[in-house]
């Protein structure tokens, strides 16, 4: 064989066997979830107890202090702040920080609503800085050395904490002395809005009650979700405090905790809604920032993690953890390798390299997709069927953003460093307010929607089936997201702004951001 063909051959198999081991990985996650459920079970009863004998003497509560970070998210502020105020902990005893980054009218909004909660009762303090350095991270960090309390927790702007979240975290974090971080389940606002909002929502409880349940319950390196959770003071300031060379501050801060000999932990129960991103672009903005930082912490951190100690199941673990948006990359070539090697390579050595092509990318697809059922049976006994329905759309969303993606993991990997970009919302108001702009990513996907319908096409005319299924995914995931992109942009509010790589502008001084 020539050169090329070995290379070819080569390339095939190397992502064939990374998407095989990510697939078989979600089964091991699942196992490590069922594994884990008197583990589970145990702490929840306990967590229960503590919280009735606590709450029976509410004069012996310790301090607690919540953070609302927040940069120009009007639509959002009101509901946060209140949100907070609402949960059911004394009010001497419950700091609120509003951290407040903003440069536009959700300034005197967030004054106006302070000042109310004031005046029922409420320890309310905004914080404000003169400059975004750290960008959340920087807030955070700022912030903290104002903190009255013992135990921290923190809520993104598009978050609706219930009253009951204290009750639910707090009891261990007091009686058990090594515990750093109780990480809530996250639950979902507007899960209906549409089919985006409806896949999320799939994704994000198979996240949560099957990834992080396995985590905690089996001595995994575990992450804090950067919102949702509730944190020992001490060791924040203990693993370093909050650093912003990641775009992902919060799972790098979950690492060196955990680095340092803290161990954290997950609640099922403590329920906190959110709202979910309803657009493409904004959704592919929140991706690709979670892709980067995760390569960004696995960068800085992994080599410190397999010299740790820790057990090598624990070690692997945190490997497919860190560097999970990897397999983007990996989906790209194989969609961009199926052509090639259907024209390039011999038919009697193609054959055998498409056959393992095709169960590894078996492997891939219904990998994550037993995950999610598992999810959905666990958390919607009576209606998973009807909810497992949206796995498709799952599966072919995931896909189409994996240019967004690819470049989230390349520019981790190469070191570049970006500003924290946002997650805009709508809150109450049904509407978000800012411009966006076609980018290389959306035509990059356009073009990889033709390029899988082409190959499609050839594929069932030569009569090559094994992979034909995967390429029509292909084909559909792609061209759902491009396409859906560019009718977002033409349905844009006109402001003026400048575009990021997704595609999205960042908001003028007018507009309402993210920070999560």
């Amino acid at each position: 064989m020539k050169f090329i063909e070995w290379l070819l051959i080569t390339f095939y198999i190397g992502c064939g066997t990374v998407l095989f081991l990510y697939g078989l990985n979600c089964y091991w996650q699942v196992f490590f979830f069922v594994r884990g459920q008197r583990f589970l079970k145990k702490q929840s009863e306990k967590a229960d107890r503590l919280a009735e004998e606590m709450w029976a003497h509410p004069d012996s509560l310790p301090i607690v202090t919540t953070q609302i970070p927040l940069y120009n998210e009007f639509n959002v502020a009101a509901r946060i702040m209140e949100a907070v105020a609402g949960i059911d902990y004394p009010k001497d005893r419950h700091q609120i920080q509003v951290l407040d980054d903003s440069n536009d009218e959700t300034c005197s909004l967030i004054d106006q609503i302070s000042a109310t909660l004031k005046e029922k009762g409420h320890w309310v303090e905004v914080f404000r800085r003169d400059n975004r350095e750290g960008f959340k991270a920087g807030a955070l960090k700022a912030a903290l050395e104002e903190a009255q309390g013992d135990y921290v927790a923190i809520f993104d702007g598009d978050f609706v904490p219930t009253p009951q979240f204290m009750r639910q975290t707090l009891p261990l974090l007091i009686h058990e002395k090594d515990l750093a971080l109780v990480q809530g389940r996250w639950t979902h606002l507007n899960p209906k809005e549409n089919l985006l909002c409806r896949a999320q929502s799939v994704g994000i409880d198979g996240h949560f009650s099957i990834e992080q349940a396995a985590r905690a319950s089996n001595d995994l390196f575990l992450n804090f979700n950067g919102t949702a959770g509730l944190w020992r003071k001490k060791a924040i300031y203990d693993c370093g405090n909050w650093e912003g060379d990641t775009l992902t501050e919060d799972m790098d801060l979950s690492y060196r905790a955990q680095l340092a000999g803290w161990r954290l932990t997950f609640r099922s129960e403590a329920v906190v809604p959110a709202e979910l991103p309803s657009t493409f672009i904004a959704f592919k903005n929140q991706q690709f920032r979670w892709a980067k930082g995760s390569i960004q912490t696995a960068r800085k951190l992994y080599p410190r993690v397999w010299k740790s100690g820790r057990s090598f199941v624990a070690r692997l673990q945190a490997l497919f953890h860190l560097t999970h948006y990897g397999i983007h990359p990996v989906i790209i070539l194989i969609a961009l390798m199926s052509l090639p090697m259907m024209f390039i390579v011999p038919d009697q050595i193609g054959i055998l390299v498409r056959i393992f092509g095709v169960a590894s990318i078996f492997v891939a697809a219904v990998g994550p997709n037993s995950l999610y059922v598992v999810s959905q049976r666990h958390l919607y006994p009576k209606d998973w069927p009807k909810r497992i329905l949206f796995l498709p759309i799952l599966t072919v969303i995931g896909l189409g953003i994996s240019v967004s993606n690819c470049r989230g993991v390349i520019e981790g990997l190469a070191g570049i460093q970006s500003e924290f970009v946002r997650t805009p919302k709508k809150g109450s108001n049904n509407k978000i307010r800012y411009q966006a702009k076609a980018s290389w990513v959306i035509w990059a996907e356009i073009f990889l929607a033709i390029y899988c319908g082409i190959s499609l096409l050839l594929h069932i005319i030569l009569g090559v089936w094994g992979i034909a299924p995967f390429l029509l995914l292909y084909t559909l995931g792609y061209s759902f997201v491009g396409f859906r992109s560019l009718i977002e942009i033409r349905q844009s509010n006109p402001l003026r702004a400048q575009p990021d790589s997704n595609g999205l502008a960042q908001p003028n001084s007018q507009s309402a951001g993210a920070t999560g």
